[in-house]
């Protein structure tokens, strides 16, 4: 049986020792899908629920076939409310990526609404996170501490990363560069000096506060994949299901 809250730990574990943990994104609302991704020998997956075409209700499916290899699943929440957060978890999520965090407020509430009293205001009941009530006093711990990560995609962010990052509860912030770029008027331009120079400027910050930034390498590329751990980050998704399909698929007759 699989172990979400050891796969948490574990996943933790990395992030507070300064070791890399990649992981890849899933927005493919197939659970064959989601178990092929679960073997590939990732620590986790992503299932976006903000881009991709995946339901709170598809969730238990895809995290089943996720944790068959040993995956842990996370979930990418479409937004940062508290339904969002307590289905997300409920139905089996080991933690969540909260989009467009803008600031330290805003990700209190958050992390709030992810944990169980004492900790948080979650609601607290049985369902899929504690197999409908069979474990749930071992739960009553994990429930206490998901794993939670930041997305920090618009220049509001980084302007306020220093608050953002004395958050109590946070183990790692993931940059949305699209969303950032956009933000400063340069949609899709991750070249531009400007767009660089505030990713470097989220690294610095959370080196020196000691919280792990993290990026998504969208491409399937290696070289991509080292510089980003060159680079000091140390939360990465490696691509995503759509593009590795569309990366590798072709026409033999072209």
């Amino acid at each position: 049986m699989f172990d979400r809250k050891s796969a948490v730990n574990e996943v933790r574990q990395k992030l507070n020792e300064n070791k890399v943990s990649i992981g890849s994104w899933m927005q493919i609302n197939s659970p064959d899908v989601a178990e092929i991704m679960g073997q590939a020998g990732f620590d986790w997956v992503a299932v976006d629920m903000e881009h991709g075409s995946i339901s709170h209700s598809d969730l238990p499916n895809i995290f089943r076939a996720i944790e068959l290899g040993g995956t842990l699943p996370i979930a990418r929440i479409a937004d940062g409310t508290l339904s969002n957060c307590k289905q997300a978890l409920d139905a089996g999520a080991g933690g969540i990526i909260a989009p467009m965090i803008m600031d330290a407020e805003q990700l209190e509430q958050i992390i709030n609404w992810c944990c169980w009293p004492p900790k948080g205001i979650r609601g607290v009941g049985y369902s899929r996170a504690n197999l409908y009530g069979k474990h749930f006093d071992s739960y009553k711990d994990e429930a206490q501490a998901p794993l939670i990560i930041a997305q920090i995609e618009h220049i509001k962010a980084v302007n306020n990363l220093e608050s953002i990052l004395s958050v109590g509860g946070l183990d790692a912030t993931i940059i949305g560069p699209y969303d950032l770029s956009a933000s400063m008027g340069l949609t899709g331009d991750l070249e531009h000096p400007g767009v660089i120079q505030a990713c470097k400027k989220v690294i610095e910050i959370s080196k020196k506060m000691g919280i792990p930034s993290g990026l998504h390498v969208v491409q399937p590329d290696k070289e991509k994949l080292k510089n980003a751990t060159d680079n000091g980050y140390g939360f990465i998704a490696y691509s995503l299901d759509g593009v590795f399909l569309s990366t590798n698929a072709f026409n033999p007759i072209n």
